[in-house]
């Protein structure tokens, strides 16, 4: 998070030039820049530092069973994964119906399979959210483009 900070104090000089009004369609640009970013990132079924997320683990089920759908096809959409911004903040998060099973994939917790007395599971760590070099860099260029105007 060393990292983050010293992101956070070069860019504070850079955007305190820029009044509220004129910082809120930036935090927009940004914050959907970070949603596609993320999303790109979940299909490509990577955590934020690079390495793959965990693989389902292997079913007793025949191959006629078996899952052929990749892990968040649908969590990555605009639908689930919003943004919200002001003057003040640009943030990429999960609409409230999705959280939930979300945080439990993110931080590797144990939840129930279904939600009726299935079993309970501790999840592996995917990270689902996260911060790496390619945003930062992303998000460099836009706020100089931005204020290249």
């Amino acid at each position: 998070m060393a990292g983050l900070e010293a992101f956070e104090a070069r860019l504070a000089g850079l955007i305190t030039a820029l009044e509220p009004p004129a910082r809120r369609p930036l935090a927009r640009q940004i914050a959907i820049g970070l949603r596609r970013s993320e999303a790109r990132r979940i299909a490509a079924q990577t955590n934020p530092d690079g390495r793959p997320f965990e693989p389902r683990k292997p079913t007793l089920r025949k191959a006629k069973g078996k899952i052929k759908r990749q892990m968040f096809a649908k969590l990555r959409t605009s639908k689930w994964m919003q943004v919200e911004s002001s003057a003040d903040a640009a943030v990429v998060t999960f609409a409230a119906q999705v959280q939930a099973m979300a945080r439990v994939h993110h931080y590797g917790l144990r939840d129930r399979v279904s939600r009726r007395g299935g079993p309970e599971v501790q999840y592996p760590a995917r990270r689902l959210l996260g911060f790496n070099a390619e945003n930062i860099a992303a998000i460099e260029a836009q706020i100089i483009e931005h204020l290249s105007r």
